[in-house]
This record gives structure tokens, sequence and C-alpha cells, in this order.
């Protein structure tokens, strides 16, 4: 070493600290990587993700090979420093030495590199692929040694390294992605949407069956022309009596062949008539979709456990979970209205769903469906006269209570009324 110009000396260490660098941003950047996005670059036949991703295939390896890399460099470091400051000073600079090789190599070696590393993993992994690959074959006796042993005192402390998670996303894990991945507002709520699917029924889609708008087929041919030409629904509800006696549904198409027959009868009408499709209510959304499309039908009646009519789901209506509402109509909805005061009058028949999703609220939805329901609910009886009660962090007053349902109700998160109090106090 003392026949070794102290250049030299000097130009080693620095190589050393920029190799000790190199193996500590590898090692970040190899294990920062988005897996998912070097999965799509594998697909586009990228050479360098090609290669980063056989790496991460054995990760004991790849951290075996920069371990080994790093130690060697922050160890002849620091022994050359050490000899650098004997020839220059004494042994007397060895500890101070030291100090300064430490603080060195905690800056330039390890903090810099991967932080850089970190906030760009692509940019430095791919390029340390080429130099690690190479390395991998060069030290691999080496490196299985040291595999080997971590591996088998690994299992001595009851790890398995067999049953290492995969990289799988969950349901949960996948929405909390598509959040923040930067994806437009109208797909992220379109995606969003198939996800809702998995936790709703066809109750929660429902057209109750209160609100259900049908032809009475005992009534006079001329009345049931006329509201053939009011109704114009793609599918029309026809029944006898009441509606719990639906004899089938008359498609947009048969209604006009029906209105374009020179004989228009009752007999003529119900032969226009196709079977009403029958679905068990709480029957997953997604799983009524499969029914639709194994049955070709585009609309069914949700009967409960004793056959009684719930209401009328239609493909329509799943759908727009997500795409969002289908319609040609200009007018906005009015069963939601803003008031000036910070507080909404909603109707009673609206879905808590739907409030929720158009008012990006949080009422509870694991019971009743209409806010109507939830509100009786809550109060365990039909209310005389209007009142007012909390349901979870929503205050909620009664404004209009008729035939035994809330029809208008008016609503305000509290913590907006606090909020306001705050601000005048």
């Amino acid at each position: 070493m003392s026949e070794i110009p102290l250049w030299i000396l000097l130009a080693l260490i620095a190589f050393l600290v920029l190799m000790s660098a190199f193996f500590s941003g590898s090692e970040t950047s190899m294990m920062a990587i988005n897996r998912y996005r070097l999965k799509h670059l594998v697909k586009e036949k990228n050479k360098s993700a090609k290669r980063v991703s056989r790496l991460l295939e054995r990760t004991d390896r790849l951290l075996g090979v920069i371990l080994i890399g790093n130690n060697f460099t922050h160890t002849l470091s620091t022994a050359l420093a050490t000899v650098v400051a004997i020839r220059l000073w004494s042994d007397s600079a060895v500890l101070a030495v030291t100090v300064f090789m430490t603080i060195i190599m905690i800056i330039f070696a390890e903090v810099m590199p991967k932080t850089i590393a970190a906030l760009k993993p692509e940019s430095i992994a791919f390029p340390a692929s080429y130099l690690l690959k190479p390395l991998s074959k060069l030290l691999s006796p080496l490196i299985t040694l040291v595999s080997f042993v971590s591996n088998n005192v690994t299992k001595m402390m009851g790890i398995n390294l067999d049953n290492t998670d995969k990289d799988e996303l969950k349901p949960e894990e996948l929405r909390t992605l598509l959040q923040t991945s930067g994806v437009p507002k109208r797909q992220e709520e379109m995606l969003m949407g198939i996800f809702d699917m998995d936790y709703l029924s066809v109750n929660d889609v429902m057209i109750p069956k209160n609100e259900i708008i049908g032809i009475d087929l005992n009534d006079e041919i001329e009345e049931i022309l006329k509201q053939l030409q009011i109704i114009d629904f793609t599918y029309i509800p026809c029944y006898e009596d009441s509606i719990d006696n639906i004899q089938g549904f008359l498609s947009l198409n048969k209604k006009a062949d029906f209105l374009g027959n020179k004989i228009q009868s009752k007999e003529n009408l119900k032969a226009e008539l196709r079977e009403p499709l029958f679905v068990p209510e709480n029957t997953p959304l997604y799983k009524q979709l499969a029914n639709f499309q194994s049955s070709g039908r585009r609309v069914g009646l949700i009967v409960d456990e004793y056959g009684d009519i719930e209401g009328i789901i239609t493909l329509r209506a799943i759908l727009e979970i997500i795409v969002g509402e289908i319609t040609t109509e200009s007018i906005e909805k009015m069963d939601i209205m803003p008031q000036a005061d910070g507080t909404y009058l909603i109707e009673g028949n609206v879905m808590v769903r739907e409030v929720n999703r158009r008012l990006e609220w949080e009422l509870p939805t694991e019971g009743p469906k209409t806010l109507s329901g939830l509100i009786l609910e809550e109060v365990q009886t039909i209310p005389d006269t209007n009142i007012g009660l909390t349901i979870g962090g929503y205050r909620i007053e009664t404004v209009l209570i008729k035939d035994n349902v809330i029809k208008l109700a008016k609503i305000k998160k509290v913590e907006e009324l606090n909020e306001l109090d705050e601000e005048q106090e």
C-alpha cells in the first residue's frame, strides 16, 4: 500500500463510495418499483422490465448480490481511508477518519441514493439491472451460500418462505388504488360502479311497488289505448285489478305492433305480453346481470319469500350503477333540493344509496332502502306530527307525513352544523 500513489488511493476511495451508492440505490429502487406497472411493461416486451422482473423472482439472491457488493465497498473504502490517514498523519488519526468516512457513507452512499431511488425507482432499477444480472452470475457461489444459510435460519424462526403473499390486490385495495391513480373522474366512477355491484342487491336499485306505473287490463279498451299513448316505458307492466296480479310486460316493439293493428282488443293485447321473470329479493346485482344476459330478458319482478311483489328491476337500472344515469330528459331531478341554509329537502321515496351518491354522504345503507324507511325504522313508529332526529352524523326533520310514509324530509350534516357554530363563536 505504501508504494501506491496517494491520488490513486483517493480516487479508489471515491470510486468505492460511488459503487456503494449504486448498490444502496439499486436495493431501494428494486424494492420500491411498482410491481403492477412492471408486469404491464413486461407484457409490452420492455427488455429492461423483463430483466428486473427476472431478478425480482428470487428476492433473496437479488438482495444477496446487492448486500455483498455494498458491504464489500463499505469495508474496503474505510480500510483505504485508514491507510491514507496513517500515511498523511499518524495512527492517532484513525478514529477521526473512521468518523469522517461514516458521515460520508451515510450521506453520499446511503441517504442520498436511497432517497433518489425511492422517488424514481424505474430510472434507477432499469439501468442497475444491466450490472446486477452479470454480478449475480459472477458471485453465484457466494450468493448461494449466503442465501442457503439465511433461508435456513429464517425457517428455524418459524417463517415459511413458500407462503409469501403473492402480488394480488384485494377488491378494497384495488378501490383505493383507483381512487389515487389519477384516472379521469368519469372513468373512475364507472369502475367504482362495477365494484359496487358486489355489495348491492336488486332491492337497492328496484322501482318500489308503490311507484310502479302500469296498465290495468280490466279497464275499458279505450282507457287502455289512452294510457298506452301516455306511458313511454320500454317495458310496461300489465296487471288485473292490482299490481300484485301482473300478467306480463308489454315491450316497446310489441306496443307499436299492437297500436298498428286494425283490431285493437284486450285479447290481442294479452297475446303481445311476455310472461314476467321473477327475481328473489336480495339477489346480488352481479348475479341478476348474469341472469338477464342468459335469459335474454331486460326486466323482472322482485318477490319476497312469500311470493309477494316488492318492486321491479330492469337491466337499465343495473347498467346505471356502472355508467351513471341513462336519460334523455333535460329537466333536472327535483327529488333532492338544496336550500339556502345549507340543508336539503329530500323526498322520502328516494333511495338512501342515491342520496349518498349524489351528495357524497354516508347515511346507513344496511337496513331500509328508502329515506322514509330509514326514518321510520329509527323511530320505531309512524309519527303523528313532524319530528326531528339524528341518524349517524345527519340531522333529519320530517316535513310531510302522509299515508303512513315520510313524503318529505329536511336533512343536514351534523358536522356542518358544528362547524358553523364554531365559526360564529
